[in-house]
């Protein structure tokens, strides 16, 4: 598995292009706080192939080192951006989750590199965003267990019973303990981009399900709304983790907006 070195800190990822052409541009994953790399499992069986997909294990999840927190919004781009410099890619499309959309925001002010942005249950402010409501010990499986009631919605669990078993197995293997989700936690609090959305003039897709308990409706709408390329894609009836829930709904949109936003590999 290759690695990323930032600053001494080792950042793990998985790369797959299994039909990418010389001109493709890699959609890079950004993940949610204290989730594992299998958050991006119904999203990377939609674009894997059309396009190099890069699957970093955010600092402190997984294979990638877990140095003493607490981590900053900007910190964790930063680690991206190791990501993509150790692959080389001059641009990548950042599709990002809770706080790895907020991570994707921190990227695209901060580089030239990210040619757009997906971004998934992500508010303009850490304020608007309820981390407990994520957070499930994965040392006990009944507490992850219970922690889908809030992330998924009764529809969905109750006629998907099979992919929650499967997702609370996958939660207790690969998601972070409680020391990775507090610095993740203040990697949360200590974000906002609510007076500088302005600024960021990057495309991005702010997709979210209607009814999130983790971070509300408004303020996916007050982040679409304040971003100068901003387009809302609300999901109805879903709850935090929109793209497993409405995967089909959410496939088509990312797919589409990949497409509507390929940079000219002739152009610059």
């Amino acid at each position: 598995m290759p690695h990323a070195n930032n600053a001494g800190v080792e950042i793990r990822y998985e790369v797959d292009a299994p039909n990418a052409g010389p001109d493709d541009e890699a959609v890079v994953f950004c993940g949610d706080v204290g989730l594992g790399a299998w958050q991006f499992g119904w999203q990377h069986a939609a674009i894997a192939g059309p396009h190099t997909v890069v699957t970093p294990e955010t600092r402190g999840v997984g294979r990638s080192d877990a140095p003493p927190g607490p981590y900053t919004v900007e910190e964790l781009a930063s680690d991206v951006d190791a990501v993509c410099a150790a692959e080389g890619l001059r641009n990548a499309h950042l599709v990002g989750y809770g706080l790895g959309g907020m991570v994707a925001l921190a990227y695209a002010l901060a580089s030239s590199r990210p040619a757009s942005l997906t971004v998934v249950g992500t508010p303009p402010a850490g304020d608007a965003y309820n981390p407990d409501g994520v957070w499930a010990d994965p040392a006990t499986p009944a507490a992850v267990e219970r922690s889908l009631n809030g992330l998924l919605s009764a529809s969905f669990r109750k006629g998907h019973p099979d992919v929650l078993a499967r997702i609370a197995d996958w939660r207790v293997g690969e998601d972070a303990g409680r020391e990775t989700f507090e610095a993740h936690r203040a990697a949360v609090e200590g974000f906002d981009r609510s007076d500088t959305l302005y600024e960021l003039t990057t495309p991005t897709l702010v997709v979210h399900g209607t009814e999130d308990a983790v971070c509300p409706k408004s303020a996916a709408e007050g982040l679409a709304d304040g971003l100068p390329r901003g387009e809302l894609h609300p999901v109805p009836g879903a709850r935090h983790l929109a793209g497993v829930e409405a995967s089909a709904a959410v496939n088509d949109a990312l797919v589409g907006w990949l497409a509507e936003h390929a940079t000219d590999p002739f152009s610059g």
